[in-house]
């Protein structure tokens, strides 16, 4: 079981690696943001991936980036195909990572809060 995992684990990095310069290289629609693939998670018998994205822009056009990424996502693939070497090619799923905006916004609320602290203390 540990050696299937970590595959997925290898098999995931490389996609990230490959559809990172995809993405930047061979989509021209002037809807896609600016796009960082954050992670990817491959299912354990390499049929799925979970594509997850942040975009630097507002996350309305996140949504508008990962529409136009699922709708790429069969391009996408063929091209992972004719690059990668893998029996199969696991069907891409794009999703927008949260995560980072909600690290920011705690982040913020922390600041806020010490701020407040010490505004009181003085």
């Amino acid at each position: 079981m540990p050696k299937e995992y970590s595959r997925t684990l290898r098999v995931g990095e490389q996609i990230r690696r490959e559809l990172a310069v995809l993405v930047q290289q061979e989509i021209k629609d002037p809807r896609l943001g600016i796009v960082t693939i954050t992670d990817v998670e491959v299912s354990t018998d390499l049929t799925h991936a979970k594509i997850y994205i942040t975009v630097l822009d507002e996350e309305g056009d996140a949504q508008q980036s990962v529409s136009v990424l699922n709708h790429a996502a069969g391009f996408l693939r063929h091209e992972l195909a004719r690059r990668m070497v893998l029996r199969l090619t696991p069907s891409l799923h794009f999703y927008y990572d949260r995560t980072i905006k909600r690290a920011a916004d705690l982040s913020a609320l922390i600041d806020s809060v010490v701020a407040a602290d010490k505004k009181h203390q003085d």
